[in-house]
């Protein structure tokens, strides 16, 4: 016969919560913060939508530039080793940001959006991006839909 497993005590969770926290630096809790908005960020573009999920349905631009924004504040803290490839996804998200905001409409009689988000630390993105709904742009959501980041090493 087997034992039923029972639910840890609040104490048990406690201490091993805090044998979790002894093992955890913050600059590894930042990086996945990082990832976590510039993932998040990517899902408020529509670009990487649940199976069956209207991408116009998740589309907040207004959420989708919070996490640039916050993503952008905060990389400058993650470990060195990280940077290029946070620069890297920063840049795609802001130029996919950019594009959204180009072809959305926004409510009727509104104000035009918030200004859009500086560039990523780094290089500079290209000044034109594509126009929505060519293939190039088509080959490019269907790729960011593919996979979600995550800091290499993470």
């Amino acid at each position: 016969m087997h034992d039923e497993m029972k639910e840890p005590s609040e104490e048990e969770m406690r201490a091993a919560f805090e044998e979790q926290m002894r093992h955890v630096g913050v600059e590894d809790v930042i990086l996945q913060t990082v990832a976590t908005l510039v993932n998040l960020g990517a899902r408020r573009l529509g670009l990487v939508p649940e199976p069956g999920e209207d991408p116009a349905a998740v589309r907040d631009l207004a959420q989708a530039q919070l996490a640039i924004e916050g993503a952008r504040a905060l990389a400058p803290l993650c470990p060195e080793d990280h940077q290029d490839s946070i620069r890297q996804a920063l840049s795609q998200l802001q130029m996919a940001y950019a594009r959204e905001a180009q072809t959305d409409p926004g409510p009727a009689g509104a104000a035009p959006a918030a200004a859009e988000p500086g560039p990523a630390p780094g290089p500079a993105a290209p000044a034109d991006p594509p126009p929505a709904g060519n293939a190039s742009d088509e080959a490019e959501r269907a790729k960011a839909r593919s996979k979600i980041w995550t800091p290499p090493g993470a």
